[in-house]
């Protein structure tokens, strides 16, 4: 009986070690504050070949969506699958675990089906308290900073400053007086100078690694940096375009008739030279913020178009998925707001791409919208493996696939999105369809009565100047019924 127990031990792992070997590896792409202006998105100034390359090798989505638009809580929701307002993390309070201690991550649901999880660069939020999640990955993460400088005139002399004690956790309780950074450093220096360069390095050396055991399936993430602030991306890249081409919005004003706490206030920009404690940025200084964020992006095109063009030579292409992931959009000017921290279109809207051979076409595009929480579900069906259930979070996204497979597939939830972002002890929620935008703000706890809202029209004012809920009493109606689907939550 022992050795009959022994034999069919041994079949079983066989057989799951040649599964696994069958297996699609996944190679996970996530790029810090990218918005879409990308030039497959219809943006013609941004020099993007790489980004463009990708995209055209499989699915592009038009109208993809962050849950939330602050880069901790929105990584959260993707590598959860579970939503802001069901975890309850708002900004940098606590990660996944302060409220799922037993949660399954994405990586980790990988990891645990036999592939070999690994992380280059900025997956987790790391900074404000926050550190890595260690059961994500099968071996330890490799970090780059975040807020990185290389000209010691950049920070006061060489000083520690406050960005940079932020993203590293250090004197968190003194923040507040140490120096500012510069927003941007234009230096004649290699790629590698900066942690772009070296995370694609890095995510080269392991994809030949990982090459060389074509048998054991790899879940890599690889994050980006850039464009986050600061904007410190070698010369080459500015140089790829003509400040003169860059134009402030036409429209650089709060929407007429938005409750006054649902405007952008200055919680980043304040942290950096040239602009006063306020973080308020004069129009000279508004166009090389525009130029800086399209330099950092082409910077971070070329460290894609590196990993690539390693990850098609040794073959990898055939049978790895491939995602770019935004974490959250960025506002450029527009109602004379910078970074993101809103629930309007411009911090909300991501770019996403999937490459996923055997099921996506090259070169397709959809418009159905979708979200970061469907993310985890959508991988996982992909690579065969059982669907996630179980784990102490909520899997609340839905599977793609059926998009993958046909851009015009009518997938049940996919006719709409849901987000939210914190404002003080106000609460707003969104419900973003085809055509509108709905956002409902009260304070958490109290009754739908008293909620403040706002309802934009994307076909007739996509630059969101006016605030339509009072003159679309029918329209709001709608779409609370579907906002009320949802759980108001922690």
């Amino acid at each position: 009986m022992t050795k009959f127990l022994l034999i069919l031990a041994l079949l079983l792992l066989t057989s799951w070690v040649s599964n696994a070997a069958d297996r699609p590896n996944i190679l996970f792409i996530c790029v810090d504050d990218l918005k879409p202006t990308i030039g497959v998105y219809g943006d013609k100034i941004a020099k993007t070949p790489n980004l463009d390359r990708l995209a055209r090798m499989g699915m592009r989505f038009d109208k993809a969506y962050c849950n939330y638009a602050v880069c901790a809580p929105s990584r959260a929701s993707l590598l959860s699958g579970t939503r802001t307002t069901t975890i309850g993390t708002y900004f940098f309070e606590r990660g996944i675990r302060a409220v799922y201690p037993d949660a399954v991550t994405m990586p980790q649901y990988f990891k645990n089906h036999g592939y070999f999880s690994e992380g280059v660069g900025k997956i987790f939020h790391i900074g404000h308290g926050l550190v890595d999640d260690e059961l994500s990955w099968s071996v330890p993460r490799h970090d780059e900073p975040e807020v990185e400088y290389h000209d010691p005139a950049s920070t006061d002399g060489g000083k520690l400053t406050r960005e940079e004690a932020f993203f590293s956790n250090r004197e968190l309780g003194h923040v507040d007086d140490l120096p500012r950074g510069t927003a941007w450093e234009k230096l004649d220096v290699s790629d590698e100078t900066y942690g772009d360069g070296r995370i694609a390095a890095e995510a080269v050396r392991r994809l030949q690694a990982a090459a060389k055991k074509p048998d054991q399936p790899f879940f890599l993430a690889v994050g980006f940096l850039r464009p986050h602030l600061p904007f410190t991306a070698p010369k080459k890249y500015w140089d790829l375009y003509d400040e003169t081409q860059f134009k402030l919005p036409d429209y650089r004003k709060d929407p007429v008739g938005a409750p006054p706490y649902a405007a952008k206030h200055a919680e980043e920009t304040k942290n950096y030279i040239p602009f006063n404690d306020q973080g308020k940025i004069d129009d000279k200084d508004a166009i090389t913020m525009i130029h800086g964020y399209y330099a950092s992006v082409s910077y971070v095109d070329a460290q894609l178009g590196k990993v690539l063009d390693e990850f098609v030579r040794l073959g990898l292409d055939k049978n790895t998925i491939i995602v770019l992931w935004g974490d959250h959009g960025w506002h450029l000017g527009d109602h004379n707001y910078w970074t993101k921290h809103t629930n309007y279109e411009q911090a909300n809207r991501i770019p996403l791409f999937i490459v996923a051979p055997g099921v996506t076409k090259p070169d397709t595009q959809t418009g159905r919208l979708v979200e970061s929480v469907d993310l985890y579900p959508t991988l996982v069906q992909l690579a065969g493996l059982p669907k996630v259930e179980g784990t102490q979070q909520p899997i609340e996204g839905v599977s793609i696939v059926p998009i993958l497979k046909d851009p015009n597939a009518n997938v049940p939830g996919t006719d709409h999105v849901y987000s939210c972002y914190l404002r003080g002890e106000y609460l707003g929620r969104v419900i973003r369809n085809d055509r509108y935008r709905l956002v409902e703000w009260k304070k958490r706890g109290a009754a739908p009565e008293t909620a403040e809202i706002e309802l934009y029209d994307y076909e007739n004012d996509p630059e969101e100047r006016k605030n339509l809920a009072p003159e679309h009493p029918d329209v709001v109606k709608e779409m609370l019924k579907v906002l009320y689907q949802y759980p108001e939550g922690k």
